[in-house]
């Protein structure tokens, strides 16, 4: 896997970024070339188009589109990692001796039961977001996890055993007023609540989540959910 350092233009945080790997359909892992040295940029705004790249197997040559590489900082921001067009030349830099998992996403060593590593799902529609939700809340150790037929006028899109969860698939931060239905809704069913969101929060959004202890994450279109909150940590680290 290649690694990256990344620095959030926002809030001056280093990472250090690994590149996602997916399956060619010849079976050869693949992964997007990153461009070392391009500065990142922030996700203020989310159009389908931009938030795919070509990506070419170095195996059997095959040209295929792939999530783009992004990365969610604990300050809220969502940054875009560069990559290298299909066309430049040049080998791609070789992988780092030591795979690093940025330091805002927690192993979960503390979790009652050991999990197998989270299968993600492709997100290509707002459909595909609340299922990568579904998925990764069965990962967590929810039982139950179903879909209402139709979304209700409470926008839960997601219920289980002790819990409703949310999933914000639009292209703006989601709102204080958002989070704050969610909370309402949970505490009149009395259960928990999750958040998850494609185009992070807002500022006040996060910040009246971190006091309702509600766990935030934010969704790349690999469908891999990242925490961005402390109840989200806690979260992954001990399961439901």
């Amino acid at each position: 896997m290649e690694s990256v350092p990344v620095r959030c233009p926002a809030c001056r945080r280093d990472h250090a970024y690994v590149t996602p790997v997916y399956p060619c359909p010849c079976g050869a892992p693949t992964a997007p070339p990153l461009l070392r040295g391009a500065p990142v940029v922030p996700i203020t705004h989310r159009t389908w188009n931009d938030d795919w790249v070509t990506v070419r197997c170095r195996s059997c040559g095959r040209h295929d589109q792939w999530p783009q590489p992004e990365l969610c900082c604990p300050c809220g921001a969502v940054l875009r990692i560069p990559v290298r067009p299909v066309t430049a030349s040049g080998r791609a830099a070789g992988p780092a001796s030591r795979p690093v998992r940025p330091a805002h996403i927690p192993l979960p060593r503390t979790a009652a039961v050991p999990r197998p590593a989270f299968r993600p799902l492709t997100i290509r529609t707002a459909r595909d977001a609340v299922a990568a939700a579904a998925l990764y809340l069965k990962w967590l150790g929810y039982r139950e996890v179903v879909q209402p037929a139709e979304r209700p006028a409470s926008r839960i899109d997601l219920r289980a055993a002790g819990l409703i969860a949310q999933v914000d698939s639009t292209t703006r931060p989601t709102s204080l007023r958002d989070v704050e239905c969610l909370w309402l809704n949970a505490l009149s069913a009395s259960v928990a609540s999750v958040f998850f969101s494609l185009a992070g929060y807002a500022r006040d959004a996060r910040e009246r989540a971190d006091g309702l202890g509600i766990p935030l994450f934010v969704m790349d279109l690999t469908g891999t959910p990242q925490p961005v909150n402390s109840p989200a940590n806690e979260l992954i680290s001990t399961g439901a």
